[in-house]
């Protein structure tokens, strides 16, 4: 009964409103106080503070500073394998497996659209289309930036308007298409195994969601799909290496990861595995 609350309750809440306000106080700096938050923000959700660049609550200024904290250097390598690709970030599995022509599977009852997922562009979503998908949940506890799983060359970001539901597990079980309703950035890039899409997920109280090459993409909220191409032409080359940062959340989220037909193997990966930055995420099929 409690959870079936907890997701109709979603439905009524002003959710662009509530998390722009969150939004506005986590970027707030307020000494003590925000210092108070952050220390009871560490023990409620056990964050490892050890990890971090900068361990000490009072570094930061702001609870957003805080979040979005740097992990140490060399902490989480990605490994110079040419034939593996590296988790993009600390999260765990939520779903993963085959794009079935243009639909993926969400959990038990539920799949979307890859193609709604895109932005509803199927000149974009083409290439995916039979191709592999991983869903990664990022818990409040997990380090929020997302890295490159395998070095690419950027040609699209689309900015998707949409829900904030929630994407915590018990969401994804019980709201219908959640990952293709809420508020998105794409990104797509080309890579050695063809074109690969990281979709970068909103989700209530999820203030903010920036890529490394255009700063802030949402807030604020727009309220049509938006299409940035990136070309040689344009001056806007966009290159980056495998294990770079690529982009962040300040607070939630997720992230779908898509790949072209017959391009990895995820191997042992399966839903709810822990997945840390680096670590081993897929390998390229021998054929490539």
């Amino acid at each position: 009964m409690i959870n079936w609350l907890k997701v109709k309750l979603q439905y009524i809440l002003p959710k662009h409103a509530l998390s722009r306000l969150v939004g506005a106080l986590a970027a707030g700096e307020h000494g003590q106080l925000t210092t108070t938050i952050i220390k009871a923000f560490i023990k409620q959700f056990n964050v490892d503070m050890s990890e971090a660049k900068h361990e000490a609550p009072e570094h930061y200024a702001s609870f957003n500073a805080f979040f979005t904290r740097e992990l140490k250097d060399g902490l989480r390598p990605f490994s110079d394998d040419i034939n593996e690709l590296g988790h993009a970030v600390d999260g765990r599995v939520s779903q993963l497996g085959p794009i079935e022509g243009d639909t993926i599977f969400q959990a038990k009852g539920h799949d979307y659209s890859l193609t709604t997922l895109l932005g509803g562009d199927a000149t974009l979503a083409a290439p995916f289309k039979g191709g592999d998908f991983a869903t990664i949940y990022l818990s409040p506890r997990d380090y929020h930036r997302i890295h490159m799983p395998v070095a690419g060359k950027l040609t699209d970001m689309v900015y998707v308007p949409g829900e904030l539901f929630s994407v915590n597990p018990l969401t994804a079980q019980n709201v219908p298409g959640l990952f293709a309703r809420n508020e998105r950035v794409v990104a797509i890039f080309d890579t050695k195994i063809g074109k690969m899409a990281i979709v970068l997920v909103g989700a209530t109280i999820v203030a903010s969601i920036e890529t490394i090459w255009a700063g802030n993409v949402t807030p604020p909220a727009g309220k049509h799909v938006t299409h940035w191409q990136y070309t040689d032409a344009s001056g806007d080359s966009i290159t980056l290496q495998k294990g770079e940062e690529m982009g962040l959340f300040k607070l939630g989220s997720t992230i779908v990861a898509c790949f072209e037909p017959d391009k990895i193997d995820f191997g042992s990966l399966k839903a709810n595995d822990v997945t840390r930055l680096g670590q081993p995420f897929a390998t390229i099929k021998t054929n490539h």
